[in-house]
Formats: structure tokens, C-alpha cells, sequence
């Protein structure tokens, strides 16, 4: 079972909306993740100082290798020894056969999200079994396994309605994809301990809740 600190209840801060382009490269690229390049757009990560963040990490060519039992435990030492050198809290985690979701809060004045998921990556794969997928070009002169899709999904949480959103997407995941009836049956996941805390009643999520029907983040 992964362990979970204590979500840290100070007031999350509101991201500004984004703007209009035309307003100027420069205020974009402070305010807005979509830096300007003349008509194109490239994704520029948020990074809020102490802030809580939604991620989504997916295996390379979808491959099932988080429901290798061996794999989890990997994983879960992987966790560990980042959290150990480089504290963070992990609000909420699902880990399904082929991705994980969780919502991370960093200390305060802490950006450093990027290097976190770096080195629990590396760690991972080095140890990781049952991989198959072909290894390109790139990946091979980088040394790199085919383990991981190198780049990730990040949502920088803007406040406390944003934030229950995400935890109940989390938590109703393995209902989604077909891999358990309810929450409460998916070991993978923080929600029995979310409920030991009192955050849902055990029952939660036998049916989809509405606000997550429109939801995908996959």
C-alpha cells in the first residue's frame, strides 16, 4: 500500500485566466502555459510556488506493466525515495495497468515537480519487468527503456472545488475502465484512506457521479 501525508489545507491560490495573445509574448509566456511562436503554440508547464497539481503519467505504447505485482512494489520504492530526499505530499493516487493518476502538494517556495517525476521515472524503469515494446532510435542513443511516454499531463489546481474534482476523478478510475465495481474494491489506490479520514463514506462512486461523465483525462 503507498502511504499518503496529510493534505495541506491552506488556501489555494487562483491562477489568473488566460489572455489574449496580441496583449504580447512576454506576458504570455509569464501568465498563459501557451507560449506564443508566431501562429504556432508550444505547451509551457505552470510551475506555482507550493501549489497542488494533477498528473497523469502513461506507460509507453500503453503497455499494462503497472499490473505487474513486482512493478507496483517497484514503483512504490520509487515514491519513497523521492519523497524521503525531496518531500512532497501525494493528496490522492490511482494506479491503473497502463497509468497513474495523483495529485501532488509541494512544499512552500517548491516548484520542482519535473525533476521529482525524472528520478521516480529513472528508478523505475531501471528495475522495471515485462517490457516489450521496440526500443527506437532515440530512445536507444539516450539509453532510455520503453517504459514511459516521455512527456506527462500537468494541472496546476486553482482552487478547493478544482480540487475535490480532481480527487473524486482519481478515486472513480478503476470504475471507469472496467477494473472494479466500485472504489472501495481497487487496492491500487488512495481511497480507503481517504475514507479513514472521513473524506467519503465508504459507498462512494458505486455510480458515476455527474460532474465526471464530460471528464477525460487520459
Amino acid at each position: 500500500m503507498f502511504h499518503f501525508g496529510t493534505h495541506c489545507r491552506r488556501r489555494l491560490q487562483t491562477q489568473l485566466p488566460p489572455k489574449c495573445c496580441r496583449l504580447g509574448k512576454a506576458w504570455c509566456a509569464q501568465q498563459n502555459p501557451f507560449q506564443c511562436n508566431g501562429e504556432a503554440m508550444r505547451y509551457r508547464r505552470a510551475y506555482q510556488p507550493g501549489g497542488s497539481y494533477f498528473f497523469t503519467l502513461i506507460t509507453h505504447q500503453r503497455q499494462p506493466l503497472l499490473s505487474i505485482p513486482e512493478n507496483i512494489d517497484r514503483l512504490r520504492i520509487a515514491f519513497k525515495r523521492e519523497m524521503e530526499k525531496h518531500p512532497f505530499t501525494i493528496d490522492a493516487i490511482v494506479i491503473l495497468p497502463d497509468h497513474l493518476h495523483t495529485i501532488w502538494t509541494l512544499p512552500e517556495n517548491d516548484t520542482g515537480y519535473s525533476g521529482r517525476w525524472s528520478r521516480i521515472k529513472r528508478y523505475f524503469s531501471i528495475g522495471c519487468i515485462g517490457d516489450s515494446a521496440m526500443q527506437s532510435v532515440s530512445r536507444h542513443n539516450k539509453r532510455e527503456k520503453p517504459v514511459w511516454q516521455r512527456r506527462f499531463w500537468e494541472h496546476t489546481i486553482r482552487d478547493g472545488n478544482d480540487w475535490q474534482r480532481h480527487m473524486n476523478y482519481i478515486h472513480y478510475n478503476p470504475v471507469k475502465h472496467g477494473h472494479a465495481s466500485s472504489p472501495e474494491e481497487w487496492p491500487y489506490s488512495s481511497f480507503r484512506r481517504c475514507v479513514r479520514k472521513g473524506w467519503y463514506s465508504p459507498d462512494w462512486g458505486a455510480t458515476e457521479p455527474e460532474h465526471l461523465k464530460d471528464i477525460d483525462y487520459e
